[in-house]
């Protein structure tokens, strides 16, 4: 297919991908702090400045990238890593004076979010790898979000400062106070200018609330509450109460061993505070509605697909299982992905999805080979552009695929130092399974299967999309767009 057809920003313009940006952690080094944030803003120019990385740095496990998000107006994006940590870009405002550095994301702010516990009572290590990240809308100068690592979910706010008061009345410029005596005179404190500063701190921490791993985090729309889930319960917070939660479904059978299946993940509605939809290791999707009763484990809506008897074998039920569910912006439908595909489901038919589309068929042949080195396990997420026209999700060999619902065309494309030159417009990339190979296909049996793009996320207006590729940071932009700033 023509990768023209991968959606505008109302999914009716050409894109072509490009390669705006690329930020590498192969030489973010934990014991360095937070200076240490820009040696992680590679030139979009000259991806070759950021080392590539030993097999031993990538294996090492910091720093490679497990969860990205944009904010609710796209200025700024956060990613979290396994080494706990959190890097917030924003988005450069344009200057005549800088025209290549326009639209790029610098770093902003790095913090610690998460530090590696352990439960004595059952003594297990708790890693302090942040596995979501959710923004909350922003409702005034500070922008805050949640972090969570298995257990324990921060809220962190965000805010700048450049301005300091000088000429006190009482304190001298060290901040001691004068002796009263000596003050003859009272003066009107000011505001001087000073140096930008970015100050995080951490204004609410949820512990306690989950025994199983936290899979998923998501903001309500009514700004006041937030649901947590892990394998078996599903948790609703309020944001400024921290030492209790309202558990709201709980799968949990009496007898362990009757258990069937798990919770892999959750969302709220973007328009109804009272739905959220979870998705679970059988493939299903339930619908709650939080006005029916307080426990939601009767489900409102049921959505399963009918299992095609001459595909069964081994591992279907291992393929089918839902790693990501995402409600549309307009909240009509929703996008599931499951190892093999992703679905379109819509709210108002649960019978089976509207549209399925094929991430790589080519590995159904292949199932055995990826069960044994785990990789069937892998969770991929999936994201919509802005105006619901386009579904991206990631593949292996830093492929990602993005398909046109409108069109129905697909396109496969690479997320690489060597094949993503800057400015350069992406070539689709094609996966040969037998027979005729076209120049620059890749056979199969070539892929390699350490490269995986798990995590990927779409501006919410913009055909801006980033991309995290073990340890580094691919921003791509359409081309349009690109040479507009």
């Amino acid at each position: 297919m023509s990768h023209k057809q991968a959606g505008g920003p109302a999914g009716e313009s050409a894109a072509d991908w490009c390669l705006y940006q690329l930020n590498g952690a192969a030489e973010f080094e934990v014991s360095e702090g937070i200076a240490r944030a820009a040696a992680m803003q590679a030139s979009p120019h000259c991806p070759a400045n950021v080392p590539q990385p030993s097999s031993e740095e990538v294996t090492s496990g910091a720093d490679i990238i497990s969860t990205v998000e944009f904010n609710h107006t796209g200025e700024l994006l956060a990613t979290g890593d396994k080494g706990g940590r959190v890097v917030i870009f924003q988005r450069e405002p344009e200057s005549k004076n800088e025209p290549y550095n326009q639209g790029e994301y610098n770093v902003y702010s790095t913090f610690q979010s998460h530090e590696p516990e352990f439960d004595y009572l059952k003594s297990l290590e708790i890693e302090e790898k942040i596995n979501k990240i959710k923004w909350l809308p922003q409702q005034n100068a500070a922008h805050s979000l949640l972090s969570t690592n298995d257990k324990t979910i921060k809220l962190w706010k965000i805010t700048e400062r450049d301005k300091r008061p000088e000429g006190y009345n009482l304190k001298d410029e060290e901040g001691k106070l004068k002796d009263l005596s000596t003050v003859t005179s009272l003066q009107v404190p000011v505001l001087k200018p000073m140096d930008l500063m970015v100050e995080v701190t951490p204004r609410r921490i949820f512990a306690n609330g989950h025994t199983y791993h936290v899979n998923s985090i998501s903001v309500n729309s009514d700004c006041e509450t937030y649901m947590s889930a892990d394998d078996l319960r599903i948790n609703l917070w309020h944001l400024a109460i921290t030492d209790r939660s309202f558990n709201i479904v709980d799968i949990k059978p009496a007898n362990m061993e009757d258990l069937t299946e798990v919770i892999t993940a959750s969302e709220f509605h973007p328009h109804h505070c009272n739905l959220f939809v979870y998705s679970s290791s059988k493939g299903s999707l339930r619908l709650c509605d939080m006005r029916a009763s307080a426990l939601c484990d009767k489900h409102s809506k049921l959505y399963e697909e009918p299992e095609d008897p001459s595909n069964r074998s081994f591992f279907s039920e291992i393929i089918s299982s839902v790693s990501d569910v995402k409600f549309s912006h307009s909240g009509r439908y929703m996008l599931t992905r499951d190892y093999l595909t992703v679905k379109v489901w819509d709210l108002n038919m649960e019978t089976k999805p509207v549209e399925t589309y094929q991430v790589h068929d080519y590995l159904r042949s292949k199932l055995c080979s990826l069960y044994e080195n785990d990789c069937i396990f892998d969770k991929f997420e999936c994201a919509w552009n802005g105006s619901d026209s386009v579904i991206m999700t990631g593949a292996y060999n830093n492929f990602f695929r993005m398909f046109d619902r409108n069109t129905k065309r697909d396109v496969t494309l690479e997320a690489s130092r060597e094949s993503s030159k800057p400015r350069a417009i992406l070539k689709p990339r094609r996966v040969c399974v037998g027979g005729k190979r076209r120049k620059d296909d890749i056979s199969v049996d070539s892929l390699d299967f350490t490269k995986k793009i798990l995590h990927t996320a779409w501006h919410p207006t913009e055909n801006i999309i980033a991309i995290a590729a073990t340890n580094n940071l691919y921003i791509f932009q359409d081309k349009v767009n690109s040479e507009m700033h």
